[in-house]
C-alpha cells in the first residue's frame, strides 16, 4: 500500500481555526490515538499536528543501518490492528509501512497536517479551551488553533538534537563521526574499520548490521549491559495464524508476550541474582566464559537500566566471525587516526560512530501556559502516567520502560476518550488533575539508572509514591485502572466554565 502525504492545509493564520482534539505528532503514538478518538469518541473533531513533513516519526527519522524494534510487535503493535508479517522483531521499514497502512486503513491520514511544529500552548480558563501556536513549513509562519482537549503524542526525545559527550581530540580524528540519529542518506562504510561507541540498543543494532560491508566492527563501550538473545521469529504466533482468524491469533500471542514479559520483570526486581546468573549463561553459551567476564557482565542488576535485546544471535555470530569485537574501556580522547583509550591502547578507526544516546524532551517541547502563566514540567505531578496536577485537559502518551511502547499508549488512549465522554454526559469543560503535597511524596519520573534518563530527569514531571500518582510500569494494574477504574476517581476535579459566550466564535474544523 503506497501512503502519499497531504500537501500542508492553508487558511488564514490570523484566524484559530477549532477542533475538539488537538493531537501533537503522526507517529506511532498520535496516529493510535487518532483510531481511539473516531472508535470511541465518533462525534469529536480532532486533527494531528506533525512538525516533519512526513509521519511516522522515530520509525521515520531512523536511518541507521539495521534499525529495528527492541520489543516485539506483537505487543508494540496496536491494539486494534494485528501485526502479520512472521518477523516479530521488526526492521524500521516494516514498521514505518506498518504505521502507514494503519493511517489510511481507517482514514486517521486524512487529519494530519504536516510541517507543522507545536510551539506554544496556553489554556484560558474563561472560555475553556487550549490557545495553540505551530509554526508551518519552510517559512515557519505562524498559524494558530483552539481545542477543547490536548493530547501530547510526540514522543520523549529531541528529534533536533542528541546527546554525544564532548571528546577531547575530536576535531583531531580524519575520518568521519556519525550520530544514528543523524545518519546520512546513502552513506557508504565499505571496507572501513569502524568503531561505534555505546552499548545500548542502537551500538547492538549497528555493530551486527555493518559487518556486510565494514572491513571491522568494534564496539566501544563504558560499561557492559545485558543482552537477551531471542528468535526474530515468533513460532507460537505464526502457528496460531495457522489456524486461528488474524485477530484472534494476534490477541493470543500479545497476551502470551505479555505475561511473559511482566513474569520476567518481576523475577528481575525479586530474584535479581538469579536472573543475572541466567542472563549470563546465555551469553556465556555463544561466546564463552572470557568474553562474557570481559565485556558482558554489568556492575548493576537487571532492570536497572533496560535490557539490550539480539534477535537471531545477530551480535554473537558478529562477533564469532571475527568482523565484530567488543572493547570494554574509557576513551582518553580521540587521535588523527581513532580513539586512544584509558587502558594505553589505540583503535585504529576510519569512521566513529557516537551511539551515545538521545536527549530526552518534557512535553514535546512545549511552551505550556495556564492563563498567560508559564507552567514548568518540573513543577507538575503526573496523574496516573499521562495528566499533570494543575494543567487542565491536557494528557501525553509516554509508555512503558519495561515493555512495549504502544501498551501503555493503547490504555492511555481509551482513558482519555472515556473522560472526554465523562466530561460530555455531565456537561464538565475542565477537567485538572489536583493533589495534596502533606498526602502524596514526589519521586522522579523515571527511575532507570540510564545515563539519558539521569541526565534529563530534572526536567520532567514527578511521579508520587500511591495511587493514583504512582507509575506502575504494570499492564496488567494499569489495564484495571485505566480502562475499568473511576473517571471521577480521587486527584480529579471536574469544573465548568463561565456561562458567558466569547463574541466570535474561532472557525471550526469539521470532524472527517
Amino acid at each position: 500500500m503506497t501512503f502519499q502525504p497531504q500537501a500542508v492545509t492553508s487558511g488564514d493564520p490570523t484566524r484559530p481555526e477549532h477542533t475538539d482534539v488537538l493531537i501533537i505528532g503522526a507517529g506511532l503514538s498520535g496516529v493510535g490515538a487518532g483510531y481511539h478518538l473516531q472508535a470511541n469518541c465518533p462525534g469529536k473533531s480532532y486533527v494531528i499536528l506533525e512538525g516533519r513533513e512526513t509521519m511516522g516519526g522515530t520509525w521515520d527519522l531512523f536511518k541507521y543501518p539495521g534499525i529495528r524494534s527492541d520489543s516485539d510487535m506483537y505487543t508494540l503493535g496496536y491494539s486494534f490492528k494485528p501485526w502479520t508479517n512472521p518477523k516479530a522483531i521488526a526492521d524500521g521499514p516494516s514498521i514505518l509501512s506498518y504505521i502507514k497502512e494503519t493511517a489510511q486503513e481507517y482514514g486517521i491520514d486524512k487529519h494530519i497536517r504536516f510541517s507543522h511544529k507545536v510551539v506554544k500552548a496556553n489554556w484560558s480558563t474563561d472560555d475553556a479551551l487550549w490557545h495553540v501556536t505551530a509554526k508551518r513549513g519552510s517559512e515557519q509562519e505562524e498559524v494558530h488553533f483552539t481545542a477543547n482537549f490536548l493530547f501530547m503524542c510526540g514522543g520523549y526525545y529531541n528529534y533536533d538534537e542528541a546527546f554525544t559527550p564532548d571528546f577531547e581530540g575530536r576535531d583531531d580524528f580524519k575520518g568521519d563521526v556519525i550520530h544514528p540519529q543523524f545518519w546520512p542518506e546513502n552513506y557508504d562504510y565499505s571496507g572501513k574499520k569502524v568503531v561505534v561507541i555505546g552499548s545500548g540498543a542502537t551500538a547492538m543494532t549497528l555493530v551486527p548490521s555493518m559487518t556486510d560491508k565494514a572491513e571491522h566492527v568494534t564496539m566501544l563501550q563504558r560499561t557492559p549491559t545485558y543482552v537477551v538473545s531471542r528468535p526474530g521469529s515468533d513460532a507460537f504466533a505464526n502457528t496460531m495464524r495457522k489456524y486461528l482468524p488474524a485477530k484472534m491469533a494476534y490477541g493470543i500471542t500479545r497476551w502470551k508476550n505479555v505475561l511473559m514479559g511482566m513474569y520476567f520483570y518481576r523475577m528481575c526486581m525479586n530474584k535479581p541474582a538469579k536472573v543475572k546468573d541466567y542472563l549470563l549463561g546465555m551469553v556465556r553459551d555463544s561466546l564463552g566464559k572470557e568474553e562474557v567476564e570481559k565485556n558482558f557482565t554489568p556492575p548493576y542488576d537487571p532492570w536497572d537500566q533496560r535490557l539490550c535485546l539480539v534477535p537471531d544471535d545477530d551480535l554473537y555470530t558478529s562477533i564469532k566471525s571475527g568482523k565484530a569485537s567488543v572493547k570494554t574501556d574509557h576513551i582518553e580522547r580521540f587521535t588523527e587516526t581513532g580513539i586512544k583509550l584509558k587502558s594505553g591502547e589505540e583503535l585504529e578507526a576510519d569512521i566513529i560512530v557516537t551511539a551515545t544516546g538521545l536527549k530526552l524532551l518534557p512535553w514535546n517541547g512545549l511552551d505550556v501556559a495556564i492563563d498567560g502563566k508559564q507552567v514548568q514540567a518540573s513543577d507538575t505531578m503526573a496523574y496516573k502516567g499521562f495528566m499533570y496536577s494543575g494543567v487542565p485537559n491536557l494528557a501525553s502518551s509516554f509508555g512503558y520502560t519495561n515493555a512495549s511502547w504502544t501498551l501503555k499508549c493503547d490504555l492511555t488512549c481509551e482513558y482519555v476518550c472515556r473522560l472526554m465522554n465523562y466530561m460530555d454526559e455531565r456537561g464538565f469543560d475542565q477537567a485538572t488533575p489536583s493533589f495534596n503535597t502533606q498526602e502524596v511524596t514526589p519521586e522522579p519520573w523515571l527511575d532507570l539508572k540510564s545515563g539519558y534518563v539521569q541526565r534529563a530527569m530534572e526536567q520532567f514531571p514527578k511521579q508520587g509514591d500511591k495511587t493514583p500518582w504512582k507509575l506502575h510500569q504494570n499492564y496488567a494494574k494499569d489495564l484495571m485502572m485505566l480502562r475499568y477504574g473511576k473517571v471521577d476517581g480521587q486527584g480529579m476535579v471536574f469544573t465548568s466554565k463561565p456561562a458567558a459566550k466569547p463574541a466570535t466564535a474561532p472557525r471550526s474544523i469539521a470532524a472527517e
